[in-house]
């Protein structure tokens, strides 16, 4: 893209040549509160998951390139076999383990999403009572 069309498509806010719609939403203190802390506690849980993501893929990628340095040491076709069978067992516990971490952030992440409403909701019930 040159500098021209670069200049000419900040003022085209689509390819149909229409301006861009902007507005906000302006939710009442109660709610813009609960959606403030809703959106804050989710950012915190999915960067977490992303994080442990990302840990995961290190370790993977280091646990195959070691298991690829082996192959090449191995001397016989038993060997390969042997360290084939030693690694998939052991690619199978690591990736059980590396499941069951991820089930537990994705069910943080929920629980996280759903506590401010939680409170929230309680909080109007107690009132009502």
């Amino acid at each position: 893209m040159t500098e021209s069309e670069t200049k000419a498509g900040a003022t085209v806010a689509n390819g149909f040549g229409m301006p861009p719609l902007r507005f906000k939403l302006a939710f009442p203190g109660v709610f813009g509160d609960l959606l403030s802390e809703t959106y804050s506690s989710s950012a915190r849980s999915a960067t977490d998951y992303g994080l442990k993501v990302i840990e995961i893929s290190n370790a993977n990628t280091a646990s195959a390139i070691d298991f690829f340095a082996h192959l090449l040491g191995s001397k016989s076709v038993t060997d390969v076999f042997a360290l084939s069978a030693v690694q998939a067992r052991k690619g199978f516990d690591t990736a059980s383990a590396q499941n069951k971490e991820l089930w537990a952030l994705a069910q943080k992440l929920a629980v996280d999403t759903g506590e401010p409403v939680r409170k929230r909701v309680a909080k109007v019930f107690q009132k009502v009572s």
